[in-house]
């Protein structure tokens, strides 16, 4: 259960601590983006795990949506709605939005399988920088802002057509960048399996901004410094 590993139950909400927000991200997104430090000034709970828990609470439906719709600080009060009704928004103590959720079709109750689909999205999802991002980044010849990288997680789609499976995977099917002035819309596509047979399909939408023309030299040294953090974390 994620709850119990990454979350503190305080009454009717949830108050996810910055280590715990960390954990997460190191350990089940495989996640080393400093942003995700809780000593950084611009420090945020990953959106993966805002996902993690929504699933936990709501269940598996065959189709699902998610909109991230403001970043969520250490130490926040998250209210996840106890209703059937659909979509579902969480919100801070003071009425913040941060996500909705928007489900279709039948459903499966959270259980051990449904939380193996779940860390096989987020290991998925953890991949974005450097391996998926960096090649598409080049191929379009820009790349984001080195003294100050951004990259929002702007949505998620999942569409099932079983909730029947016991060893999910992801596998990315396609990607895209779209590149307006300094912005980028940057679309992964992939493929949920079960076994060696194809279940789903689904869709990440992430926001590059600050965007210059690709420079090699920088874009090394960036995935460099990660690659650094990340090794720093293996021998902790």
């Amino acid at each position: 259960m994620f709850s119990d590993q990454f979350a503190t139950p305080k009454g009717a909400n949830l108050h996810i601590t910055g280590e715990q927000a960390s954990d997460f991200a190191k350990t089940v997104s495989n996640d080393f983006n400093p942003i995700h430090d809780p000593e950084n000034k611009r420090f945020c709970v990953p959106g993966d795990l805002l996902f993690a828990l929504a699933v936990e609470n709501y269940g598996l439906s065959e189709k699902i949506s998610v909109d991230f719709t403001g970043l969520v600080n250490a130490d926040t009060h998250l209210t996840y709605p106890l209703t059937s009704n659909s979509p579902k928004t969480v919100t801070d103590d003071k009425g913040k939005q941060y996500l909705t959720f928007d489900e279709s079709g039948n459903k499966r109750s959270f259980d051990k399988d449904v939380e193996k689909l779940v860390r096989a999205y987020v290991a998925f999802s953890g991949q974005n920088f450097p391996n998926i991002l960096v090649p598409l980044m080049a191929e379009s010849g820009v790349m984001i802002n080195p003294s100050r990288p951004l990259i929002i997680y702007q949505s998620m789609t999942l569409q099932l057509t079983t909730l029947e499976f016991s060893t999910p995977s992801l596998f990315l099917s396609k990607r895209e960048l779209n590149i307006s002035e300094k912005r980028g819309n940057a679309y992964l596509f992939f493929d949920i399996f079960d076994g060696a047979k194809v279940i789903g399909k689904g869709k990440k939408h992430l926001i590059l901004s600050g965007l210059k023309p690709f420079e090699k030299n920088k874009v090394d040294e960036m995935v460099r410094k990660y690659n650094e953090l990340k090794k720093m974390h293996t021998k902790s």
